[in-house]
């Protein structure tokens, strides 16, 4: 409220325009008070949002869906434990291996000769002493590149990396001043493979001229004595994810099998055991995180609603101590999210796939609770270790599906179902069904955005419409005030007059 000058009437104006000001001011911060309930509500959808989002995405999707979240077999190698790693996937079939490997993938490689080691990657052609002004070309795979005698080293190497189609990748070893491009695939078919035309190559001649081209070449294994070709040095065999590291024999012909040969063998055995410490965690885990979202939607929908206790105005503020400012709002805030549609909703969906599949469940040791508990799972550790080691490839089914029928189990039905519940919170809400802050951007477009933007336009029209009756009030005010002054005047005139007669 703008403070004016009273006039001479001894009347408070300030004071009875405050008070007018005070009644008209009702309509509006009942509208303030709403719109600052309905941003707690959006504020309070946000944070569940984020607990959505958590839960489908990087619990369900990133983590517990996948296979190796739920993989009860373990391979341990022994032996020549050094030339290579095995991993065993959920699906190995238990077979024990012995592995020779007679010959490891590699790229195809060009070398030069180089220049020394007076050189750097910002050295130029000139300074490794190429004639300029020149032009000095490479055609490599069937890629072409072309550089002047002022093309600083770093730059043609930039030049042949981000070329995708040439397949290769160059470097600049300073030691030896030398430039090396070398494939960007293992095996047989990774190749450089230079133009045949007289001028194609004349920039290897700056390098010192090739020393070596060498073809890629396929890895060659033997597994329980039966040769496999491979064009990496990592695949699966068997269920058993294989790194190759290191060949087991110095073979004079890596096609031969060293057992047929007889040359010095060191393999490595794998074999697979069962081991369901990761599935158990995976799935205590996954109870965990399940029996939390139940918990925190459960306490939304059954927050204390205090009607009594709506948002406080900034008026209303001035007069109260900060300590009680905050008990009022935390009071205000509660139940916002009370018997909310759209959390039960999702609380249901959830109950009834876990009842549909409760048979599968009990029978590995998951459980729900009493009635009152809201639907939350508890686990029998001992009998899921019992069920994992009897059949873990069932109790991975239950959870991540089957071959056959890869979206049918919880983690994917669960998904969908906190998917369909993202979809109605942005729909409502305008949030963001994909990111977890709580402090990102709402869609203004949503059903409450735009409820939002309607209390903002009525509360600025109220503004106006306040100031131009605090504008008038004065205005009456004070041609009262005129009024009354100059009927004291006249007044005086009159009985100064009849005095004088």
């Amino acid at each position: 409220m703008v403070t004016r000058i009273n006039g001479f009437s001894g009347m408070d104006v300030d004071s009875m325009v405050k008070n007018l000001m005070t009644a008209k001011r009702i309509p509006m911060d009942k509208l303030s008070q709403q719109k600052q309930t309905m941003q707690w509500t959006r504020d309070s959808y946000r944070e569940m949002n984020s607990k959505f989002v958590d839960f489908q995405t990087n619990k369900l999707n990133r983590t517990y869906g996948l296979s190796a979240a739920m993989n009860s077999q373990k391979a341990v190698t022994s032996g020549n434990t050094d030339a290579l790693k095995a991993v065993a996937s959920a699906n190995a079939n238990g077979v024990d291996m012995t592995v020779s490997i007679t010959q490891l993938a590699l790229k195809g490689m060009l070398e030069t000769n180089g220049k020394g080691s007076t050189f750097t990657a910002s050295s130029t052609l000139t300074e490794l002493g190429a004639a300029s002004p020149g032009t000095y070309n490479l055609n490599v795979n069937g890629q072409a590149f072309s550089f002047t005698s002022e093309t600083p080293i770093s730059t043609i190497i930039s030049k042949i990396n981000s070329n995708a189609d040439a397949k290769v990748s160059a470097s600049f070893d300073e030691i030896k001043g030398k430039l090396i491009v070398t494939s960007n695939t293992l095996g047989a078919t990774g190749e450089v493979k230079l133009g045949v035309g007289a001028t194609d190559n004349t920039l290897l001649d700056v390098f010192g001229g090739v020393k070596q081209n060498t073809f890629g070449k396929d890895a060659i294994v033997f597994i329980n004595n039966t040769k496999m070709i491979k064009n990496n040095n990592t695949f699966t065999v068997n269920g058993v994810s294989l790194t190759l590291l290191a060949t087991t024999v110095n073979s004079i012909d890596p096609t031969i099998d060293p057992f047929d040969s007889g040359e010095a063998n060191n393999p490595t055995k794998i074999t697979i055991q069962s081991d369901p410490t990761k599935a158990i965690d995976t799935i205590k885990s996954f109870v965990a995180d399940y029996n939390n979202l139940l918990s925190a939607m459960n306490s939304k929908i059954s927050e204390e609603k205090y009607r009594d206790f709506p948002p406080l105005t900034d008026e209303q503020k001035v007069d109260m101590k900060e300590d009680d400012i905050t008990k009022w709002t935390e009071k205000a805030k509660s139940g916002v999210l009370k018997n909310d549609d759209i959390l039960r909703s999702t609380i249901s969906n959830m109950r009834t796939l876990i009842s549909e599949k409760i048979g599968s469940l009990s029978s590995i040791g998951i459980t729900t609770g009493q009635y009152y508990e809201g639907g939350k799972l508890y686990l029998d550790e001992e009998k899921l270790t019992k069920a994992l080691n009897a059949n873990s490839q069932t109790v991975a089914e239950l959870f991540q599906g089957s071959e056959s029928a890869p979206k049918d189990g919880i983690f994917d039905k669960l998904a969908a179902k906190i998917d369909n519940s993202l979809d109605s919170l942005a729909k409502r809400v305008g949030t963001n069904k994909f990111s977890t802050d709580i402090t990102s951007a709402y869609n203004e477009q949503s059903v409450m955005g735009k409820r939002l933007k309607e209390y903002n336009s009525r509360i600025s029209d109220m503004l106006t419409n306040l100031s131009n009756a605090e504008t008038r009030y004065y205005k009456q005010f004070s041609a009262m005030e005129t009024a009354m002054n100059k009927l004291t005047a006249q007044s005086s005139s009159l009985l100064s007059s009849m005095g004088q007669s």
